[in-house]
């Protein structure tokens, strides 16, 4: 079965990873790809980072401890360290690739005072405040700027300087230009325009690297992650079971979607069966080939297995 048109089409790896015996992704949260195509999977699981071959072979995984219950998206920096999120601890970390800690952005279980509560909806955030209240991602320029989406508990985006200070914050809670409901992720383009995932308002909002905004994609269903190739070409994953392509003028070029039709998150039957039940991240090797991260446990209810990652080969 094929997915997506022209030159962007796809085929599906129905169960890509080979996942030993025993063991779990529960929901895959984050996906971050190396110059040598090997596969970083950040899972909430007993073995949080796993990293893997282009054809689903285990390489390695990092040891037990170094997130809280929540790790949330990864991303390498142009240095070829490993940066993640971590939700529920309010930190953002640099690795190395065997996993030993860089450095630290933001004080571990202390949040800012956004005026954050939780609740069983939509969280409500009542201000915009400092690093960190639950930050959702991570990404470094080519010259080592870190930008910060936050997040689940704040209304913001963060810049530092590659010594961790930061630079400055932009965004508060709302629906305007430059205002977010639930901060999900942050990319850079090949223009030097920051990408920010604005979930709950169905967007993609742009900006310069001052936080200056540029403009708006609304064409989305809760986007969750941005992804951008060499050739500029920007891939962004929707939490309602959908993956879209776009020119980095903002031009759709294709859609993946389910083809099994139905609710997976209300049918625990139909969440095992469907192509996608919560695209959560996304990421594409050198061949252009995309591996797709879900949250099939948080909002499927159910594990899907080996099926928490997808892999769809360009052809």
């Amino acid at each position: 079965m094929y997915y997506g048109s022209g030159k962007y089409t796809y085929k599906l790896i129905d169960e890509w990873a080979e996942l030993p015996k025993g063991w779990a992704f529960n929901d895959c949260a984050g996906i971050a790809i190396d110059a040598n195509d090997k596969i970083y999977a950040l899972s909430r699981s007993v073995h949080p980072v796993t990293i893997w071959n282009r054809d689903g072979r285990l390489l390695g995984i990092w040891e037990e401890g170094s997130f809280s219950n929540r790790p949330h998206e990864a991303t390498f920096g142009p240095d070829g360290s490993v940066w993640c999120a971590d939700d529920t601890a309010h930190t953002v970390t640099k690795f190395t690739t065997e996993g030993n800690v860089l450095q630290v952005l933001g004080t571990r279980d202390q949040p800012s005072d956004s005026g954050y509560v939780q609740t069983l909806g939509l969280d409500s955030i009542q201000r915009g405040a400092g690093p960190f209240n639950r930050p959702t991602g991570v990404q470094v320029s080519s010259e080592g700027i870190i930008f910060v989406s936050d997040g689940y508990g704040n209304a913001r985006v963060h810049k530092f300087g590659p010594d961790g200070k930061l630079i400055k914050s932009w965004g508060e809670p709302g629906i305007g230009p430059g205002q977010f409901r639930l901060v999900h992720n942050v990319c850079l383009d090949t223009k030097g325009r920051v990408l920010v995932c604005d979930r709950e308002n169905n967007r993609v909002q742009i900006f310069d690297m001052d936080g200056k905004f540029i403009t708006q994609w609304t064409d989305l269903n809760r986007p969750t992650d941005i992804f951008v190739d060499k050739a500029g070409v920007i891939y962004i994953s929707e939490l309602h079971q959908r993956i879209s392509i776009f020119l980095n003028d903002g031009k759709l070029l294709t859609r993946l979607s389910n083809k099994i039709e139905g609710d997976p998150w209300k049918d625990t039957n139909l969440a095992m069966k469907v192509e996608m039940v919560a695209p959560h991240t996304l990421a594409v090797d050198s061949k252009g080939d995309i591996y797709i991260g879900d949250v099939a446990k948080t909002m499927g209810k159910v594990d899907r297995g080996t099926r928490v990652i997808r892999k769809f080969v360009r052809v």
